[in-house]
């Protein structure tokens, strides 16, 4: 595992607007034995139940979803932009039909709590999850937002799952 630092989540000082909708991160799932990872670009962090938390949100057809309803954990990796092309791969292709890691390059590795994140990442966010929710149309207020995310009607799952830790390779 290459030099990580850990961190209080409390000292993370980056917009999680541009972490999370501009330069995405990879939500991983599972254990070093079984694990999947996903791109993602819609999520949230902040503070709920007098704990850190983050918000991440699922559509039932990504294989990832069957790795974070099976484990208490998951982490959220983030990378600088010489990885982008690797994050392109991995929200565009399935882990059902190939190995993400011999696709993109990406290395693996346990974290403390024994969830899975990536060498190659700036920043590791270790979460367990706490609560889960499909989302319900029904209760859109905006209506927009039914027709112009969700035509296929393929409601994402969200996960509140606290902040555990963080790595910095910085």
């Amino acid at each position: 595992m290459k030099n990580f630092r850990e961190i209080n989540p409390l000292e993370l000082n980056e917009s999680v607007f541009r972490l999370i909708g501009k330069e995405w991160m990879l939500i991983t799932a599972g254990n070093m034995d079984s694990w999947n990872t996903m791109t993602a670009s819609w999520g949230a962090m902040g503070e709920l139940w007098f704990k850190p938390v983050v918000f991440t949100f699922i559509r039932p057809q990504r294989y990832t979803l069957e790795f974070i309803e099976k484990e208490p954990g998951f982490t959220l990796s983030f990378f600088d932009a010489k990885h982008r092309s690797a994050l392109n791969f991995c929200g565009s292709h399935s882990g059902r039909d190939c190995d993400k890691t011999d696709a993109t390059g990406l290395t693996p590795f346990e974290t403390a709590a024994g969830s899975v994140a990536f060498e190659e990442a700036r920043l590791v966010i270790e979460c367990r999850k706490l609560y889960s929710q499909d989302l319900n149309p029904d209760h859109f207020l905006d209506d927009s937002i039914d027709s112009k995310c969700y035509p296929n009607k393929d409601y994402h799952r969200m996960f509140v799952g606290e902040v555990l830790g963080a790595l910095t390779s910085q």
